[in-house]
Formats: structure tokens, C-alpha cells, sequence
């Protein structure tokens, strides 16, 4: 939770530390300012009806009483003011001709008044500068301190109710991505409430306000010049929340099928069949089909036999029902089918569909079991499995034989006859078709994981 918050004490302390008047201007606040000093007076009155003595003399002592001018001098001639002598800056010349504009009976004003050019040596600007300055900033150090308290405060507050709503949300049993990003919300929810109270303490609430909407400006700009990360960071908030998987499930993703290992913020690692680890970017794990094969064990696999078609199909149906009811990795329930497929051209198509527990057994092996059997089988009853008619041409011509010819030609074929060793349930190369998840699965605990930061999956169980 600290860094959150360490970008937002120094904008602050600038802020706190920054002068008035700097402030003021980005504020820009509508407020009532004090009248500006040099603004001359709407008008003198001197007498109901003034001749140019008194008009001259009045002149002269206010010119001289501000000591904003030197070696000040009043003429006056029928009304029209003619004003000489030096000043240092043109704000205090355009208040000597508005003063004398707005005196009595004056009907014109001739300002003959000199701007002295300013000493390149003088430091006086710079030292009243600095002098400013270090007002303000004495000044700020009361607002400083109590600033630094009252965010201090609203700190541990934030932190105590982060870890309070933590607590709660591992109550509802909620995703460990969610409980973090929740938590951290109300935290940083309460730390800026904080902010606002000093603010709005300060009389800057505008100036909040203003950091506030370059904030979600910056976010949203930096949302779209980061968009693929983006969308990957909001995918695993969807995929922890829905749970499609869990860790050691057995899934397949795009076209990609191995074991989940991880899920972070950025991508889901799978560890493939072949042992090699596959980062997949959560925002196409999101956007992809899921096929998982581990939410229900068992998993059904099918193939196809094609029989001569003097051969019976029921007598083909029954051989294999029969293998199937004896075969111990075979489930009984879903009843496995044999059914007729297809008539093709020098075949009747069987296609066979098979349950196998995949939490105990492998599909592959189980597999190759079965149909080592039914072939073993169907050799052993005569069933024939002739190949698939094939159209020859023979560029030298074909000899015709007669009939007799014919039949002592297939007297001499040898007859196919089932192998002994093909009859057995479990052979070597098949192992005990035992399911080989958690070979791939302690290979996977025993590799370097390339995908770092915190796991959001749960566990399978």
C-alpha cells in the first residue's frame, strides 16, 4: 500500500509549499481582490467651484505625500493640468494623471511625468523577492505541519480499513486478484478523502480538483498507449472471477493443449504435453474457446473399422461389445456403442465410441488396448477388414487367367491369422494404461517457472 501514496504527498507538499500568489493564479478563484493601490480615487473634491491655485496646490501635496515621485510639479491653466517630474514605474505615472482627471474642475491633463530606467545593479526587485518568498514560506510551515498530521492520520486509517475489508472479502471467499485490487481501492479512497480535507482546509479545493481530472486524464491516456496490457490485466480479473480452470487442470486454449500451471496479471502458462512451458496473453485465453478436460474425468474417444461386407455386422457389434465389457479401463456407464458409420465402396464402416476415466487412465493407451483387441479378435472369427477399393491402371496390359488358375493361385496365399500376443489385455509398450498427469504435472513443480508474480488460480482439488 505505501507506493500508492508516495506520488501523492510530494504533488502535495509542492502544492503546500508553492507561494500565494503562484497558487492564486492556478486556482483562479472569482473572489472579491483588494482594491490595487495604485487605482486613483473617482474624484477630489476641493471647493464648489475651484480656481487653478487650489487645484495646483492640492495636486502637489498628494504627489508629494506618496513619495512615489520625484521633484514633483503642478501646472494649472484654465483648468488643464500639466504634470513633471520622475517616477520609477508607469503604474505610478498613470495614477498621477487618473488623479488628476478625476479632481475637481479639471477639464484636460498633460502627463510630462519621466520613467526612470531601473539600475542593472540594483538588487532592491530581488532582495523584496526573496524577502516575499520566505513570508510565504513561514507562513506555510502552521498549514505544512498540520497538512503533514492529517495525512499522516488518514494514512493509518487507510491502511487499517484496506486490511479490514481484506479480511471480510477472504470471508465471501473472494478471488485473491479481486480482494487485493478491492482493498487497495477503499484504501486509496480514504487516504484521498484525507487530501481533499486538507485542501479544502487550505482553500484550494479547485486546485484538487483540477490535479484530480489531469489524474483521470493521464489514465486515460496511458489506457490507450497501453492497451494490450490493459486488456490482458482486465481479462485476468474476468478469469479469475468466472474460474474457467483451475491450477493442474488439463485444458486445451487456441488450438493449445497441456496442464495450467499459472495465471498472473499478464499471461496463463500451460505446461504442454511435450514439457515445454506455453505463455498464452490472458486477452486471448479470455477470447478463446476453453476445453477442459479435467472438469469431468471422463472423456470419451472414438475410431473407425471398416469390415468386408461378407462379414456380419452383428457378429462384428458383438466381438466388440463383448472386449469392451471385459476391458477394465472401459467405463460401463456411459455404455460404449459400436455402430455402423458408413457403407464405402469395399468396406462397412464401424465406428466405435469409448468412456474412459482420464483421472485414472490414458486415453492413448486405453486406445491402443482396445484396438489391438478387436483386431486380434475379428481375425481370430474370420471378420475380414479388406483395404479401401483403390482404382489401379496397369500401362502393360492385364493377364487373364482362367478359373482354375484363379483358385490355385489363392490356395497358395497364406491366410491371416491372429498373433497370440496381440489377444493379451496389457502389453508392455502400454504400460498399465495408467494416466500420466502427474508425471507431466511433478515435471512441471520441478521446472523454472518463466512466467513471474503472484498466482491467481485456485488450486485443484
Amino acid at each position: 500500500m505505501h507506493k500508492e501514496y508516495q506520488y501523492i504527498f510530494i504533488v502535495l507538499l509542492l502544492l503546500i509549499t508553492m507561494p500565494h500568489s503562484v497558487l492564486a493564479q492556478v486556482q483562479n478563484q472569482t473572489e472579491t481582490t483588494e482594491p490595487d493601490e495604485t487605482a486613483a480615487p473617482e474624484r477630489v473634491d476641493v471647493a464648489p467651484v475651484a480656481d487653478d491655485s487650489q487645484i495646483r496646490d492640492r495636486l502637489a501635496r498628494i504627489l508629494t505625500a506618496t513619495e512615489w515621485f520625484e521633484n514633483p510639479q503642478v501646472e494649472v491653466n484654465d483648468g488643464v493640468v500639466f504634470l513633471s517630474g520622475s517616477t520609477e514605474t508607469g503604474d505610478y505615472k498613470r495614477w498621477a494623471g487618473d488623479l488628476a482627471r478625476n479632481t475637481q474642475d479639471v477639464t484636460a491633463v498633460v502627463n510630462r511625468i519621466d520613467i526612470l530606467d531601473p539600475d542593472i545593479w540594483d538588487y532592491q526587485p530581488a532582495y523584496t523577492g526573496l524577502q516575499e518568498l520566505w513570508r510565504n514560506i513561514m507562513s506555510a510551515i502552521p498549514f505544512l505541519i498540520f497538512g503533514i498530521v492529517v495525512l499522516v492520520i488518514f494514512w493509518g486509517i487507510s491502511l487499517l480499513v484496506a486490511k479490514g475489508a481484506r479480511a471480510y472479502l477472504v470471508n465471501r471467499q473472494m478471488n485473491d486478484l479481486l480482494q487485493d485490487i478491492a482493498a487497495r481501492g477503499i484504501g486509496i479512497f480514504v487516504f484521498l478523502l484525507g487530501i481533499y480535507i486538507v485542501f479544502h482546509v487550505a482553500d484550494l479545493t479547485n486546485v484538487a480538483l483540477t490535479i484530480l481530472g489531469g489524474t483521470g486524464l493521464l489514465g486515460i491516456v496511458l489506457g490507450i498507449a497501453f492497451r494490450d496490457i490493459t486488456e490482458n490485466f482486465l481479462a485476468s480479473i474476468f478469469l479469475s472471477v468466472q474460474n474457467p480452470f483451475h491450477a493442474g487442470d488439463h485444458v486445451e486454449i487456441n488450438n493449445n493443449i497441456g496442464y495450467v500451471q499459472r495465471l498472473t496479471i499478464r499471461a496463463t502458462l500451460l505446461m504442454t504435453l511435450d514439457g515445454n512451458h506455453l505463455q498464452i496473453p490472458n486477452s486471448i485465453v479470455y477470447k478463446s474457446s476453453i476445453l477442459n478436460y479435467t472438469s469431468n474425468p471422463n472423456q470419451r474417444f472414438s475410431f473407425v473399422i471398416g469390415i468386408g461386407y461378407d462379414a456380419s455386422v452383428t457378429s462384428a457389434q458383438d466381438l466388440a461389445t463383448k472386449i469392451f465389457e471385459e476391458h477394465p479401463a472401459v467405463l460401463r456407464e456411459p455404455e460404449p456403442l459400436v455402430l455402423v458409420d458408413k457403407l464405402a465402396p469395399s468396406t462397412i464402416n464401424l465406428m466405435f465410441y469409448v468412456w474412459v476415466d482420464g483421472s485414472k487412465h490414458n486415453v492413448l493407451k486405453v486406445k491402443s488396448s482396445v484396438l489391438r483387441q478387436i483386431k486380434t479378435a475379428y481375425l481370430a472369427e474370420g471378420v475380414s477388414m479388406p483395404d479401401d477399393a483403390r482404382e489401379r491402371i496397369f500401362l502393360d496390359g492385364v493377364t487373364i487367367q482362367s478359373r482354375k488358375e484363379t483358385e490355385a493361385s489363392d490356395k497358395k496365399k497364406t491366410v491371416s491369422r491372429p498373433v497370440a500376443e496381440d489377444s493379451k489385455l496389457i502389453t508392455k509398450a502400454e504400460g498399465q494404461l495408467e494416466s500420466n498427469d502427474e508425471e507431466i504435472l511433478e515435471q512441471a513443480r520441478k521446472s523454472r517457472s518463466p512466467e513471474e508474480g503472484d498466482d491467481l488460480l485456485k488450486p485443484n482439488k
